[in-house]
């Protein structure tokens, strides 16, 4: 659905910078329309609520930059950051989600999103990562940057597999196994299997001595 989102009047935004939101919180999408179009900088050309209802839009509204969520109804913000790359390919796109999960940042990255903000972040550091993204950076909320640059960090000799590897990462940040679950797109029963192998590869009965040899190997 396209929401209500300022047009050019007259040259009013003639040198302001266009930006699309694709996000499917009403409150959160209209915050930051309204903030975004306060700004003397830029002006909200589109907001949506689905990636499908923006694709159908992306060339009309030839954004410089746009906020993407990557839970969304229908169409997942990755694969919407795909199909906007092949219609609009120097578009700049700043993933904008709660999810801190290693392999979702890299998923998103490799999609075509030059940044990836939280959305806890600050309203002054979203405008901050339009100003960074429009001049050749890659803005990042330091908890991603810090996720990312520990991945680099982690003994590559583990005996764990990369899946292995997320579901332990996750129960060390005290996640349940249905989170999890959800989290990484796998059954209960099969994250219960994962927890399984990893104790069997540890050589550990629990959790927490799980957590504790793969911290001392840096395996996570």
């Amino acid at each position: 659905m396209l929401y209500q989102s300022s047009k050019k009047l007259g040259g009013m935004f003639s040198m302001k910078r266009k930006v699309c939101l694709v996000e499917d919180d009403d409150i959160l999408r209209n915050s930051y329309e309204l903030i975004i179009n306060n700004h003397d900088k830029y002006y909200v050309v589109g907001a949506y609520d689905t990636c499908e209802t923006f694709l159908k839009n992306a060339i009309r509204d030839s954004p410089d930059v746009v906020l993407m969520d990557i839970n969304l109804p229908g169409m997942n913000g990755i694969e919407g950051i795909s199909k906007l790359k092949k219609k609009l390919p120097n578009v700049e796109i700043i993933v904008f989600t709660v999810h801190e999960d290693k392999d979702i940042i890299i998923e998103a990255l490799k999609a075509g999103a030059t940044g990836y903000l939280l959305k806890h972040t600050r309203y002054a550091e979203v405008i901050e990562g339009l100003d960074n993204i429009l001049e050749g950076g890659a803005p990042m909320s330091k908890a991603i940057a810090r996720k990312l640059v520990g991945s680099f960090h982690r003994n590559h000799q583990s005996p764990l597999t990369t899946r292995e590897t997320e579901v332990l990462s996750h129960l060390s940040e005290g996640k349940s196994y249905t989170v999890i679950a959800d989290e990484l797109h796998i059954g209960k029963e099969t994250t219960k299997t994962h927890i399984k192998n990893i104790y069997s590869k540890l050589l550990v009965n629990s959790k927490a001595d799980a957590i504790k040899v793969a911290k001392e190997h840096h395996w996570i």
